[in-house]
């Protein structure tokens, strides 16, 4: 296996080399064909996934597993609406960043340029492999793609469909790697291949990004949980608080960019918890909730302070009192993994404070934490959502997948 694995990195570093020379009409041709792919064997990727889930299911996963596994006819229309979208975007490839000229006459251009070949590793969910792939033949990188061994049919038919709209197009169907195997060790092999991998990307829970931080050769762009919080402010618009608390909990409560922390700032607890934690209920939502909160609201399950630091990805909520937006910007930094927070209220002073202070990738002002999405902000789609600062933070686009090289052109300039 680990032969192979070098091999198919190899293959896919050779292939990126004519890939970053490659026009957008070319590239974005490949995408066009692969939606068209996609959807004329839909029947077929969606029995591949019907395969997948009954072994997961099998295998004991949960419902909120089984729900980032699951694809259907929706999904499979998501898919493609993506592949639109990314081919719709201007390609990053050679935008000149800034450009000037010194005195001595040489001209200076700071040009984005691919990455070169970008590994993802992914748990459960299948279209990340088409996202994935997309983003960064439209940006005129080589991937590597490892999915979870619960996702492996899935990926598999949808990546053939990626492959073939490639090699249709001119481009060699290496510039798509897949590491099929279900072995941990073919992984772990995939993390050695600094002479091939520019760049690896996890896209998983917290687990992954630990081993994948810890054993990989080349650099990694963490794309972390979301233990995502929205605070409502006394000043908050009450029936607009409760509209998107409802939204960013239970829309897809399976991802990681949905709701697990509401803070109330406590004036307003008496009037204002009952309201929204009914809704929270009636909707199905599990509320976990300290023992101030539960003198208020007697319905809900008493947790203590190391309850605040989970992210469920499910039908719980934990809920916290707060005096203040000190308070609760201090709670948010503590506790959460720096990914999307919100504050609910009408106060533009506290607005602009809770979105300096909040040390977060995505910081959101009367809205849902749900909208931390490539796709959703307008990127086309999203390798993942960076909870680091280096080298980029947030959804990683296709402008987050280039760097930049300096392009100098002169006259026969020498340096004295």
């Amino acid at each position: 296996m680990a032969c192979d694995v070098s091999r198919i990195c190899a293959e896919t570093k050779e292939a990126s080399v004519k890939l970053s020379g490659t026009s957008a009409s070319v590239k974005n041709a490949v995408l066009y064909r692969a939606k068209e792919l996609i959807k004329s064997r839909e029947a077929e990727i969606l029995e591949a996934n019907a395969r997948d889930i009954k072994k997961a299911e099998a295998g004991g996963r949960n419902a909120a597993f089984i729900d980032r596994l699951a694809l259907n006819p929706a999904r499979i229309d998501l898919i493609c609406e993506g592949l639109d979208a990314v081919a719709a975007l201007p390609d990053p490839v050679g935008e000149i960043v800034e450009s000037y000229t010194l005195k001595n006459g040489l001209d200076v251009k700071k040009v984005r340029a691919p990455l070169g070949v970008i590994g993802i590793i992914f748990e459960a969910r299948p279209n990340v492999s088409v996202d994935a792939a997309a983003l960064c033949i439209k940006s005129g990188n080589g991937v590597v793609l490892r999915g979870s061994r619960d996702s492996t049919e899935s990926v598999n038919a949808l990546v053939e469909c990626m492959k073939e709209a490639a090699e249709e197009n001119g481009i060699p169907a290496a510039v798509i790697g897949l590491i099929d195997s279900e072995s941990r060790e073919a992984a772990a092999e995939m993390l050695r291949q600094a002479a091939y991998i520019d760049v690896v990307i996890p896209r998983g829970g917290n687990a992954l990004k630990k081993v994948v931080l810890e054993n990989a050769a080349m650099p990694v762009i963490a794309s972390a949980g979301g233990n995502c919080h929205i605070y409502v402010a006394a000043d908050a618009d009450p029936e607009m608080s409760v509209s998107v608390v409802l939204n960013a909990k239970t829309n897809r409560p399976s991802t990681c960019n949905a709701l697990e922390t509401l803070l109330v700032e406590r004036s307003a607890a008496k009037e204002f918890i009952p309201v929204i934690l009914d809704a929270l209920k009636n909707a199905g939502v599990e509320i976990r909730a300290t023992a101030e909160v539960k003198k208020i609201y007697p319905e809900a399950v008493e947790v203590g302070e190391d309850e605040f630091t989970k992210e469920y990805d499910d039908m719980i909520i934990k809920v916290k009192l707060v005096e203040d937006l000190s308070e609760a910007i201090a709670h948010i930094n503590k506790y959460g993994t720096n990914h999307s927070d919100a504050i609910m209220t009408s106060d533009p002073v506290k607005a602009e404070r809770f979105t300096k202070e909040v040390d977060s990738g995505a910081v959101y002002v009367n809205a849902s934490t749900r909208f931390t999405d490539g796709f959703e902000l307008g990127l086309g789609a999203e390798m993942g959502i960076s909870t680091q600062k280096l080298h980029v933070r947030g959804p990683i686009g296709l402008k987050e997948l280039t760097s930049v090289k300096y392009v100098v052109t002169g006259c026969g300039q020498l340096r004295k």
